[in-house]
């Protein structure tokens, strides 16, 4: 997902009681097709011994390696129908990633805007959150690609929202998103034409966010092309897609600073993951490959 400091996510949790209406949401409960996304068998790699030999020894020396996550970004990361157990595209991707080092990851929720500083600050060894990479987040953390996101818009269906003058609408969006900084673009633009400011309501959780617009509170939202496009989804036909998806750019993990060559072997490890096809298996059973890639890079920003 897009952000700027840290994250993004699923469809109820916090929100449930608006979602209600909305009877496939991420966290809430959903008659099994087989057909929805994340039903597909489960995704594994087999461990590569030349790669798990360069991690370095801190990292391996439990075989675990603890990951910092926001939790409530469908289909990226979101709790399942437990309440507990972290699912998703992300999740199955990084697992196999893992896999591919030798390792076990083991997930810990946490709000978008406080993984990367857990991971500066050591609490996590790595941040798994549909992470942008960006110039500002690069300078903290280092970043490794392995998947390609846009922005993109929804509104309750039937709704007329003009993504290019939107000035005087209500529109959500996750805090620390990178979505935060295009609105205050666009409104700014309204007010310097002399029209409405956009209201720009800003959540903790993606959930909220989507909850805010089925209960009208919010004319529109805005987040990552992924989660806004399962969201429209899974609503039961309440919402929306608006416009296009614009501004793709590449999801990141986020490593510790100080961990240059645990981000280098990580990189390493998600192009083995690439090239073995265990990367293409993960993103179908999500039905989200359209956002793959073909090489993975350490800190591109360009």
């Amino acid at each position: 997902m897009f952000r700027t400091n840290g994250g993004r996510r699923a469809l109820l949790g916090a929100a449930g009681a608006v979602l209600l209406t909305l009877p496939l949401a991420a966290c809430g409960e959903k008659e099994e097709t087989g057909n929805e996304p994340g039903s597909g068998p489960s995704v594994s790699a087999s461990v590569d011994a030349a790669l798990a030999a360069k991690v370095p020894d801190a990292i391996k020396a439990d075989g675990v390696i603890k990951v910092g996550t926001d939790s409530t970004y469908a289909p990226a990361e979101y709790l399942d129908t437990d309440g507990k157990t972290v699912i998703g595209f992300d999740i199955d991707l990084f697992n196999a990633v893992a896999q591919k080092l030798g390792l076990k990851a083991e997930y810990e929720s946490a709000p978008f805007d406080a993984i990367l500083p857990a991971v500066s600050s050591g609490k996590y060894e790595i941040g798994v959150s549909s992470f942008t990479i960006n110039a500002e987040r690069v300078q903290s953390v280092h970043m490794v690609s392995y998947y390609s996101a846009g922005t993109q818009w929804l509104a309750k269906a039937g709704a007329s929202i003009d993504i290019e003058n939107a000035c005087g609408k209500k529109v959500a969006v996750q805090t620390g998103a990178v979505q935060v900084d295009d609105l205050n673009t666009r409104s700014k633009k309204c007010t310097d034409a002399g029209k409405p400011a956009i209201t720009i309501d800003q959540y903790q959780g993606q959930s909220d966010a989507t909850a805010a617009v089925v209960s009208g509170k919010n004319d529109a939202m805005l987040a990552d092309s992924p989660a806004v496009a399962y969201a429209v989804k899974q609503s039961n036909g309440q919402l929306q897609l608006v416009g296009d998806i614009y501004e793709s750019a590449p999801y990141g993990y986020a490593v510790n600073k100080e961990q240059q060559a645990f981000a280098e072997v990580l990189k390493e490890a998600v192009q083995a993951v690439i090239d073995d096809g265990t990367y293409e298996a993960a993103l179908k059973k999500w039905g989200v490959e359209g956002g793959g890639i073909k090489t993975s890079a350490l800190n591109p920003t360009s």
